[in-house]
């Protein structure tokens, strides 16, 4: 478990517990089961970012504040330096670095994400909204909703993120992508 993964954790029990919302029903609010949200609270299992992004709007706090403990507090425009975005330690077979996260009141979240080759079988994922991925460099395979397609650099694609979906990096190196959340 990794430090970040507790306090995201905790922040998100917290949250709950000054609503006065008891677990069980804030877990099938979110759609998944209590055991597994209790789970999330106590930092033992991984949070997917689109039940992260539907515990934020449960609260009414931006996904920064659930990921940092600090809330966004620019409006007209946030800069992203290279390698200066707020990396999210959150899942062994991805490397999340959010890109907007002090930008308040965001429509959707981007994250420039790496996938390192053997990583061993994909980790599916599906989450409410939709996704946009755009390979910077590298080549992947992604799986979504029990299709595979093999992208490239240039390459793009725009998804129904409910459908179980997963990336692998290819050719035995490291993929980057642009992945856009809304």
């Amino acid at each position: 478990m990794s430090e970040q993964l507790q306090a995201i954790g905790r922040r998100v029990a917290e949250l709950r517990e000054i609503a006065g919302v008891p677990a069980a029903s804030f877990a099938r609010r979110i759609g998944v089961d209590e055991e597994r949200y209790l789970a999330y609270e106590r930092g033992e299992e991984d949070i997917p970012v689109g039940v992260l992004m539907q515990v934020a709007d449960a609260f009414g706090v931006e996904l920064t504040a659930l990921l940092t403990g600090d809330e966004p507090r620019l409006h007209t425009f946030a800069v992203s330096r290279a390698g200066e975005g707020v990396r999210v330690d959150r899942r062994a077979d991805y490397d999340y670095e959010a890109l907007a996260f002090n930008f308040a009141n965001k429509k959707c979240e981007p994250f420039l994400v790496t996938v390192d080759p053997d990583v061993g079988d994909p980790t599916m994922n599906r989450h409410p909204g939709q996704e946009f991925n755009y390979v910077l460099e590298g080549r992947m395979r992604i799986i979504i909703g029990g299709h595979e397609l093999e992208l490239g650099t240039g390459d793009s694609i725009y998804f129904d993120a409910t459908q179980p979906h997963a990336m692998l990096a290819l050719d035995g190196r490291p993929v980057r992508f642009l992945a856009v959340i809304a």
